[in-house]
């Protein structure tokens, strides 16, 4: 039995200089489709591409929103249950679940080289 509800890896969480010109490349450029295009705190916006039929997709999110780079984002049927298990197996994770406007709930967590991974819950 897995300790986790992880299904597949979801986004992978890119840094851009200009969202808006990422879209129209990946967008007009490659082909891709926008999954969601929210708004996400304080005036900032959450957008997700990928290519048609696709499950995993790409966020173009601010690059000084994604100090750590690219960061790849696990999908979870069960955000709160994830975060708990990781949290007493003692892995370095946020101490609370990210919930925002339309977002999904989430939190952020790294693995033993301190790289950023983030669980995300998807239906």
């Amino acid at each position: 039995m897995s300790a986790t509800a992880i299904t597949h890896i979801g986004t992978v969480v890119v840094p851009v200089a200009d969202q808006d010109a990422a879209l129209a490349f990946y967008v007009g450029t490659l082909g891709f489709e926008v999954r969601i295009d929210a708004p996400f705190g304080d005036g900032a916006r959450w957008i997700e591409v990928a290519p048609p039929g696709a499950q995993t997709s790409i966020a173009l999110v601010p690059r000084d929103a994604a100090p750590a780079g690219v960061e790849v984002s696990l999908a979870t049927r069960d955000a709160a249950a994830d975060h708990a298990a990781l949290r007493e197996a003692a892995v370095d994770a946020d101490a609370e679940l990210i919930r925002i406007d339309e977002v999904p709930p989430m939190f952020t967590f790294r693995d033993a080289d301190g790289n950023r991974l983030r669980m995300v819950e998807r239906d």
